[in-house]
Order: C-alpha cells, then sequence, then structure tokens
C-alpha cells in the first residue's frame, strides 16, 4: 500500500497539539548537514583511506565520492520540496514503493543512527580522557570503560571497567537540548559547526606553506598488484571509505515538518552543505598529505596529529583533538534529533506505537521518543565495549540512497504532473547515475556488514508483521 503526495503534505501542514514547530531556515539546513557530516572521521578516515588505498590522490577520492552522494542529494532535493515532512527516505520510500519498504528503509536507518550514536559517544570519552589527561586531570579508568574492557595504568598494573560514564553522559546531554527545541538544538548546533570550520581552515592556511611537494610523488602510488591497494582502484576504494562520511543531508531532509519554507530550504541545504563539505574535505587531505608522507599514516588513529609535528605549531594537536570533542558532539546531536524524527514519522503512520510520536506540550519536540532513546543508546555506550558496538558503516544510508534514486524514476513515471518546486537535472540519468554509484559501494562493503543488516531486517520484519501491519493507519483507513 503506497500513500499518496497530497495526503503526507496535508500531514505535513496540519497544526495541532501533535504538530512540530518550524523554526529551521536554509543556514540551518546547511549547518545540520555540515554538523553531521564534518565528524571526528574527517581526522581519521583521511589518514587510512590514504595510507591503504589512494596515497596522496585520497583528495580525488573524496571528489568521486562527493559526486556520487550527489546523485542521490539532488534526488533528495526533489523528493524535500514535493513531500516537506520529516522521515526523509523513509517516507518518500512510501509515496512510491509502498509500506513495507518505507518500513525495511525507517527501520535500516534506525539501526544506523542508534550504532553510530553510541559508537561516537564511546569514542568521545576516549578523546575526553586523552585531552584531560594533557592537562594532568585523570578519570579513573574504571568509570571510562565498559565492563568488558581493561586498562593498564602508568605503574604496569591492570583495572576492569565498570560503566563508560563520560559516553552515558554526553547523550543524556545531548538528548536534554534536544527536548527543549529544535531552535535551541540548532543554535548549540550552528556554535559548534563554526568551531569545528575554524578549527579545519586553521590547519589548512597554516599547514600550507610548511607542504612539500615530494610527498606528492607519486601522486597515485603504483598498484601492488591487489584491487584497491593503490593505483586507480584504490583511489576508487578509496572513495568508498570516505563516501561514509557524507551522510549529513539524509538528517537535513529528516528536519523538514521543522522548517519554516521547506519546498525552498530544503534543496539549499542538502546541496549546500554537499558543496561546503566536498571543498573542506579536498583541501584537507591535500594538506594533510603534502605535510607528511601518506605511509606514515598507516595504523595510525589521529593522522593529523602526524601531519603536525611536521610543522612548527605542535600546540595544534591538543587544539585538533578538541576539535574532535566539538566534532563528536555535533554528530550525537544530530543523531538522535534523526533518530526520533524517524521515530516520530514511523509512529505517526501507526506503523509504531503512538508514544513514538507524542510531542511535549510546550517544547513541541517529541519528547517521549527522545527519552527512550536516550536510555537505550545510553546504556549501550555505558556497557558495551567500542569493538563489539563496532564500526558503524553506512549500508543503511547507501540502501536509503538507492530507494530514493530509485523513487525519483517511479515518481517521474507514476505521478509526472505533481508540482516539484525542485526538479532533478537530466532523468533518468542522474537517478541512474546514483543507483550504480551506491550499488557500486554496496558491492564492496565486508560480508560480516551484510550479516548484520540481514539479521536486523529480519527483526525489524518480525515487529512489522506482529505489529505495524496490524495497526496500520493507510490499512485502517482503507478498510
Amino acid at each position: 500500500m503506497k500513500k499518496t503526495i497530497a495526503s503526507i503534505v496535508a500531514e505535513a501542514n496540519a497544526g495541532g497539539e501533535g504538530a512540530l514547530k518550524r523554526t529551521l531556515g536554509p543556514i540551518n539546513l546547511i549547518l545540520i548537514g555540515v554538523g553531521l557530516t564534518l565528524g571526528a572521521g574527517l581526522f581519521s578516515i583521511t589518514g587510512l583511506a590514504a595510507a591503504n588505498h589512494a596515497g596522496p590522490a585520497v583528495t580525488l577520492s573524496f571528489v568521486i565520492a562527493a559526486l556520487g552522494c550527489g546523485f542521490a542529494a539532488l534526488c533528495y532535493a526533489e523528493f524535500a520540496s514535493m513531500i516537506p515532512v520529516a522521515g526523509s527516505a523513509y517516507t518518500y520510500s512510501y509515496a512510491t514503493m509502498g509500506e513495507l519498504f518505507a518500513w525495511i528503509i525507517g527501520w535500516d536507518l534506525v539501526l544506523e543512527y542508534s550504532v553510530g550514536c553510541a559508537t561516537v559517544a564511546i569514542s568521545w570519552s576516549q578523546y575526553l580522557t586523552k585531552f584531560l589527561s594533557s592537562m594532568n586531570i585523570y578519570l579513573p579508568a574504571q568509570l571510562t570503560l565498559s565492563p568488558f574492557e581493561t586498562a593498564k595504568l602508568a605503574d604496569g598494573s591492570t583495572v576492569n571497567g565498570i560503566m563508560n560514564i563520560p559516553a552515558a553522559l554526553v547523550v543524556v546531554l545531548m538528548t536534554a537540548i534536544l527536548i527543549r527545541g529544535t531552535k535551541g538544538s540548532a543554535i548549540v548546533n550552528g556554535i559548534i559547526v563554526f568551531l569545528k570550520v575554524g578549527v579545519v581552515l586553521v590547519f589548512i592556511a597554516l599547514g600550507w606553506k610548511y607542504i612539500d611537494p615530494a610527498n606528492y610523488h607519486p601522486y597515485i602510488p603504483e598498484n601492488t598488484g591487489t584491487f584497491g591497494h593503490f593505483g586507480w582502484s584504490g583511489v576508487l576504494r578509496g572513495a568508498g571509505l570516505v563516501f561514509f562520511v557524507f551522510i549529513g543531508f539524509d538528517a537535513v531532509a529528516a528536519s523538514a515538518q521543522e522548517t519554516k519554507n521547506p519546498a525552498r530550504d530544503l534543496p539549499i541545504g542538502i546541496i549546500g552543505s554537499l558543496l561546503v563539505c566536498t571543498v573542506l574535505f579536498g583541501l584537507f587531505g591535500h594538506v594533510m598529505t603534502g605535510l607528511a608522507n601518506y605511509k606514515e599514516f598507516a595504523n595510525s588513529g589521529a593522522p593529523v596529529a602526524i601531519a603536525i609535528q611536521k610543522t612548527p605549531y605542535g600546540w595544534m594537536s591538543q587544539a585538533i583533538i578538541l576539535a574532535i570533542l566539538i566534532g563528536y558532539t555535533s554528530v550525537i546531536l544530530i543523531d538522535l534529533m534523526a533518530q526520533s524524527r524517524m521515530f516520530y514519522s514511523i509512529s505517526k503512520d501507526g506503523l509504531l506505537p503512538k508514544i513514538f510520536s507524542e510531542v511535549h506540550p510546550k517544547f513541541k519536540t517529541p519528547w517521549k521518543s527522545n527519552v527512550m532513546l536516550c536510555i537505550f543508546i545510553a546504556l549501550f555506550a555505558a556497557f558495551v565495549p567500542i569493538n563489539v558496538v563496532g564500526e558503524m558503516t553506512s549500508i543503511g544510508t547507501l540502501l536509503a540512497f538507492l530507494m530514493v534514486c530509485v523513487g525519483i524514476l517511479i515518481l517521474r513515471k507514476t505521478n509526472p504532473d505533481a508540482k516539484r518546486p525542485f526538479k532533478v537535472p537530466l532523468v533518468p540519468l542522474i537517478p541512474i547515475l546514483g543507483i550504480l554509484t551506491c550499488v557500486a559501494m554496496m558491492v564492496f562493503l565486508p560480508w560480516e556488514t551484510w550479516l548484520r543488516l540481514a539479521v536486523w531486517l529480519i527483526i525489524g520484519l518480525a515487529i512489522y508483521y506482529a505489529y505495524g501491519k496490524k495497526n496500520s493507519k493507510l490499512r485502517k483507513e482503507d478498510l
């Protein structure tokens, strides 16, 4: 069963007790996209992509990844201008491919946001511990690790963790900010984004004159005989790796129902955030690989610190750690916001219990959803080690991107006369290129990622057939 675009838009425009408050403008949306995309991944993934796959040509990897994301971003922009509601890819799939596909995409994105948020919170705790220790402030190791982790102390002894309190606290703090209102959250995110961008620009500006041109030769290292290990295949594999930092515009689309003028502002937010991040990432990678040889970044979780040591500005390493902390904070904030808005949309459709779509009478935010997600993610971050949580890949986002591109092709055929404030150019070429890009990225993901996705989808399908299908608002209306 599909929802009509007219019914979706009518729901979005309906005011009343259950409505979200429209407070976001185009600048807020760009900052939300940049805030999620310009996370701490930039400070680690760039080095790994350069050392293991692309060499100095990691800049080309960023450009290729951004081009692939651009195809999906244009499709997102058309949908967002036509269907300006919370839920992003979930809602678009509901209008084009039906309820079951929409549930699969929504459930898929729930996995990405939840596990990704917990992973970031755990890493935030690790960086906070490192930052404070540089100022001779030492947190008890037992209270910064899960019960399944141990730490080696300065005297050589080891201690077992009890719970990761900083990881849980940052989730609670960001949730409290979200519950107070989206406008306040957007202001906090805006401040954080300006600080992060400032640190990146300072690194680029100060590091530029210390670039050693010899580090760029060869710009594309010769392939070692293994696909993806340098050469052009390495550049493409590097693009697949850095692709996962370009996910911010999904959160922009998820904020549609809190946007003042979604038809105009959402395309600006989606495409604008992608352009800003592409420029920053390309320049960042160019300077980093120019300061130090790409081989020095192998097996390093802090490649920027290595690059900084090639300059007289050693003090910047602490600033970078601070920027990573700030970056992680905004990623947690936006992850939590996008997650709760996803639950809000699914609950409004009856596929999840009503409690997930109840809004606060004063702040007009889905506060009960925020609280329950906070408890779940905070407990996960406090008691599960990061190696179990695992590196959160974006297979869910890739699947969502693919569905959005397919949806544009379907909607152009089934509803060609629909009002489109923003139109994807060169249809069907752009959506097809988006589909091919997403499929290519997904094919090269490890099998463990596919297994994790399969298990999660099986759980989701069980919930859908046990609860969602029986309580679907659309199905009840159709009876």
